[in-house]
């Protein structure tokens, strides 16, 4: 299909970046914003999971699907221009295991949990030896 990303030219930007970090430990990254694109969070939005509730924005998984390529350029041109502001979190409460008592989740919304969450944790798990 045209326009979609390729898991190897994705997961090749994160080799090299891990590759580099390795080569040059004492070098401190600052900054991989440069390096984050469409392709990269499609590949996010992806791997994350679409059953999840609703967030704080209502949107649903399948809402953000119907438009996923003008979200995630949405998405991408607020996150360059350093208007991108995470939406807060929805918290519930739900049942531990006994039933007596409840305890806190957070439900984040389509924006932050599928695509820059998932984004951030890709680059981080795999350029873990760099030092931030």
């Amino acid at each position: 299909m045209p326009g979609t990303s390729s898991p190897i030219s994705v997961t090749t930007k994160l080799e090299r970046t891990a590759k580099l970090a390795r080569q040059a430990p004492q070098m401190v990254m600052t900054t991989l914003a440069h390096l984050i694109d469409v392709d990269l969070l499609r590949e996010a939005y992806r791997r994350t999971r679409k059953d999840g509730a609703v967030g704080v924005d209502g949107q649903t998984a399948a809402g953000y699907a119907a438009s996923l390529e003008s979200n995630l350029q949405s998405l991408l041109d607020r996150f360059k221009s350093g208007t991108y502001r995470a939406p807060p979190v929805r918290r519930v409460y739900i049942p531990k295991g006994d039933g007596t008592k409840l305890r806190p989740i957070g439900i984040a919304a389509p924006d932050r949990h599928r695509c820059a969450r998932s984004a951030s944790r890709r680059w981080k798990t795999r350029s873990s030896s760099a030092r931030w």
